[in-house]
Parts: C-alpha cells; structure tokens; sequence
C-alpha cells in the first residue's frame, strides 16, 4: 500500500523540490498539491491523505491555522517544512514532530520520510496527532530572530532587531530596515504572530514597530496620535496615548 502524499506550500519552488526528492520512492505518492492554506483544508478533507508535507510559513492562513481547522481525527502525519531557524525550532523538538528546515538536504528528507513510513506502519497517527494538538494548545508559534527577504537570485536574513518598522501592503509586507525595503510575501497579520511580542508592536491595521525605535509620542487632534521613530519616521495611530504609553515603557 502506498503512502499518500499531500504538499502544502505557497512556494512553487519548494513544492518541485518535495515532488524531486520523492522520485524514486515507489512506496510514496503524491496525491495533490496546495498553496494556500483554505485549499489545504479543502483537500485534506476531500482526499484524507496519510502524510503532509506542511509549509509552516503561508499567507492569509498558515499551517498552524491549517491543523488547527481540521477535525481531530482527520489530522495525518506532519512534516513541517519551514524556514524558521534552529533556535525557533526547539518547540517542534519539545513535542517530538518531525520538520525539515529550509533549504533541506536529500539526506534528511529521506530521513524524515524514514521516520513517517515506521509512524504510519505501526498506526501511530494518532499518537503524532495528539502532540500537534498539545503544540497547536500551548499556541507556541515559533517566535522570529531573523526574517528571511528572498530576491532575485539570493535569499537575505535580515535581524528582527534591526527592523524599524512594517507596513502592511495588501498580501505583503514592506519591511523597513535603515534606509532599506524589504518586500516579504507574508501578511502584516501573520507577521505579526511571530514577532516577539514584548519587542513589537501594532499601532495600526496597517503598521508595526520596533519599540525600541520609538523616539516620541505626539498626541493630536481628534483622538489621534502620533509615534515617531529614531529615525524620523511619522506614523499615526489612534490607539491611546495612554495605553501606548504603559505599552512603550513596560515592555
């Protein structure tokens, strides 16, 4: 009986290079492929497919989100796919699930297709299930050091330290650094979710910043303020001087 495969990543890259290193696995096969995570949904309900190749990292719904709109029982083997560094990794360790970091070596996929053919021939599903479920419980979404900018012909880790600022531009994300910009295929949303919270902070629907690069609050008129950078940059918001204040002092 063969393993039935689903690939799940908004990149079309890194879904051909799952699809190369299966070559040549006869006891695997792929049975369809997603790039968002609303169609993951979809066909992992329509297909019930024994093992996912998940991208951790999507836009509008990432994959935490994905498992997290399943059924219980309708949750198969994992192995995340994701470009998280080691150090934001160690929550995957802690619960014994199986991941392959970005770009991932051949000897390592078949490590990791290793690992899910003795958890699917010895029924073990459901065990690997149950620790998703503690993961996705303790909400412990992998906290960011370094962002991951691709551009033609190179991918740049840029410090979450050195960010000033992000703005959100419909499905992207403009990332302010220096007098650097950094577009980043990911939603202000989901961005968000991963920063760390006591160094970050939302004024706005459409912005974030570093509060460590908060020189100024300048309060306005009409309920609004305004927070201005080190670097001179001006954003509005009309969160309350107040509470942006407490925020900017205790964090």
């Amino acid at each position: 009986m063969k393993i039935r495969a689903l690939i799940i990543d908004d990149e079309p890259l890194a879904r051909q290079r799952v699809r190369l290193l299966l070559t040549g696995e006869s006891d695997f096969e792929i049975i369809g492929e997603c790039d968002d995570g609303v169609d993951a949904v979809a066909q992992i309900t329509a297909t019930k497919p024994d093992l996912l190749f998940l991208d951790v990292q999507m836009p509008e719904m990432d994959g935490f989100e994905v498992l997290r709109s399943l059924p219980d029982g309708l949750i198969p083997v994992v192995i995340f796919t994701t470009a998280f560094d080691e150090h934001a990794l160690r929550a995957f360790d802690a619960h014994a699930l199986d991941y392959l970091l970005k770009p991932f070596k051949p000897e390592r996929f078949k490590q990791a297709l290793q690992r899910a053919r003795e958890l699917i021939a010895n029924e073990q599903a459901g065990v690997t299930a149950r620790r998703l479920l503690d993961l996705l419980g303790e909400r412990p979404v992998p906290q960011l050091s370094r962002l991951a900018i691709k551009t033609p012909g190179k991918v740049i880790f840029v410090s979450v330290d050195d960010i000033d600022a992000i703005e959100a531009a419909g499905k992207y994300a403009v990332v302010h650094v220096g007098k650097e910009n950094h577009v980043l295929r990911e939603t202000i949303t989901a961005l968000e979710a991963n920063l760390p919270p006591e160094r970050f902070l939302r004024i706005s629907r459409s912005v974030i910043v570093n509060i460590a690069r908060v020189q100024e609050l300048q309060p306005m008129f009409k309920g609004e303020n305004v927070i201005v950078l080190k670097n001179g940059k001006h954003y509005p918001t009309t969160r309350p001087l107040r509470e942006l204040q407490q925020k900017l002092e205790f964090r």
